[in-house]
């Protein structure tokens, strides 16, 4: 290689660092065209299940949800006549969609309470903003999902 060409090459690998960071940055800002819900019925605590099987609705432990604190939710399941849903087999996820990024932690469906209620541990926001919660809701052969939309304070 000529000196002609190790001088390029080392300007390049001296901006190696910049250029990852910018292309980071950039596929966060692609994620930030998604709009927040704005009509106050798309952020109820309850809510129909997506094909109509399931009735569900949450609850926080603590009240308001908190930011940058590990906590718990109840999540109630019932069919569409309220009837409470027994034995059912939960997933959990959850995301920021303006920002393009998940929960910090791994949100799990660890009891059956009774009575419908389900304990979900290791909810746990790192900032404010809009946030999305997904549950995926098996049981009686049916499997369905809901979507929460929440808003939180920074």
């Amino acid at each position: 290689m000529t000196a002609t060409h190790i001088l390029p090459a080392r300007r390049l690998l001296a901006l190696a660092p910049f250029l990852v960071a910018a292309a980071l940055a950039g596929g966060c800002m692609h994620a930030s065209h998604a709009a927040p819900p704005q009509a106050a019925a798309k952020y109820a605590s309850e809510r129909v299940s997506a094909q109509g099987a399931w009735r569900i609705s949450y609850k926080s432990d603590p009240t308001p949800i908190p930011v940058h604190r590990l906590h718990a939710w109840t999540l109630h399941v019932a069919s569409p006549d309220g009837t409470p849903v027994t034995g059912a087999a939960i997933k959990v996820d959850g995301d920021m969609p303006q920002h393009g990024h998940g929960l910090p932690t791994r949100p799990r469906m660890t009891r059956e309470l009774g009575n419908g209620d389900y304990l979900v541990e290791g909810v746990k926001f790192q900032m404010g903003g809009w946030w999305v919660m997904d549950f995926e809701v098996t049981a009686a052969g049916r499997t369905d999902r809901v979507r929460f939309n929440l808003q939180l304070s920074k």
